[in-house]
């Protein structure tokens, strides 16, 4: 089978071709034939080496990605799962292991990290969900605010952003959201309560909106220290990129590692459930034959994406 990988790491030039053996699922798995994989700034920082400590010696090709949709094609012995052969299914899968990442004409992944697609959506929206929606509601868990409290979001118009707004609403809690000039309108339409304006100070306009602090933020802006302020005495904050803090005033400091979660099958049938309910949107941005991953990846680091890159694994 084909797949996309690298052997050393370095900008997006070092992504190419390879063929590798195709992967055989044993009790507990299932193989999915890919037909869109979805390209996450994560799958960046796997490609430039940031996190190669996390392969733990193992030699390459390394295949990136989190967030695959196609179609099972084999389950492993013993596995008990309800999914066919042939059905249409969405995975989140975990690309620092043996297994390697989405992209590629096949992956096996375990049955858990596997659901069905959702009805209203094709492979390349339904590809974009689940990486960045799990992240946004392991990061709404752990800040546990009750219905009726508020949030605040930084990097709404992104795809955890976007996720984590839509996913609070849901949650009954009122959301303070930012964006850029050029997102106000869409950060809007995802349904926050309140929008303003992006920046290092955001959280003087948190504050002006939530005078007493808002009791949470999910900081998917990265702004750490930079949105503390907003935030009340014992409130939380949610980091997606292991900030620790410290924060201060009693505020809780919640990384979130998204991998922890990756088999919980219930969360991930939630998702899916809330795609169909209308509750959740995906956006795709554009979708390039798997062949111009590289080109994604560019298109990517020059920033302005809004919605996903997908890489289309039926076309080369």
């Amino acid at each position: 089978m084909r797949a996309i990988g690298l052997t050393e790491f370095g900008g997006p030039e070092v992504l190419r071709v390879f063929e590798l053996p195709e992967p055989v699922p044993g009790k507990g798995e299932v193989r999915i034939r890919v037909h869109a994989a979805s390209v996450n700034p994560t799958d960046t920082l796997f490609r430039s080496g940031a996190l190669k400590a996390r392969f733990e010696g193992r030699s390459g090709p390394y295949v990136p990605g989190m967030d695959a949709a196609g179609v099972v094609d084999a389950i492993g012995p013993g596995t008990g799962t309800t999914l066919r052969p042939g059905d249409a299914v969405i995975a989140i899968v975990r690309p620092y292991g043996p297994r390697g990442g989405a992209y590629a004409e096949s992956i096996v992944v375990p049955a858990d990290s596997v659901v069905p697609r959702p009805s209203t959506a094709d492979f390349p929206a339904a590809s974009t969900l689940l990486m960045n929606a799990l992240t946004a509601r392991l990061a709404l868990d752990l800040l546990s605010v009750p219905a009726g409290g508020t949030v605040a979001v930084t990097g709404a118009a992104g795809a955890f952003g976007g996720y984590a707004v839509q996913l609070a609403m849901s949650d009954g809690l009122r959301v303070l959201a930012d964006a850029g000039p050029a997102d106000t309108q869409l950060v809007a339409g995802l349904g926050a309560d309140e929008v303003v304006a992006r920046g290092d100070d955001v959280a003087d306009r948190f504050r002006a909106l939530a005078p007493d602090g808002v009791d949470g933020v999910l900081d998917g802006a990265m702004l750490h220290e930079l949105v503390v302020p907003a935030i009340r005495d014992s409130g939380g904050i949610a980091v997606i990129r292991g900030w620790a803090g410290p924060a201060g005033r009693g505020i809780r400091v919640h990384p979130v590692w998204v991998n922890e979660v990756a088999t919980d099958h219930d969360r991930l049938l939630r998702l899916r459930e809330q795609v169909e309910a209308g509750e959740l949107t995906l956006r795709v941005a554009d979708v390039l034959p798997a062949g111009q991953a590289a080109e994604a990846h560019r298109r990517l680091a020059e920033g302005g994406v809004r919605g996903r890159l997908v890489l289309d694994f039926t076309a080369w």
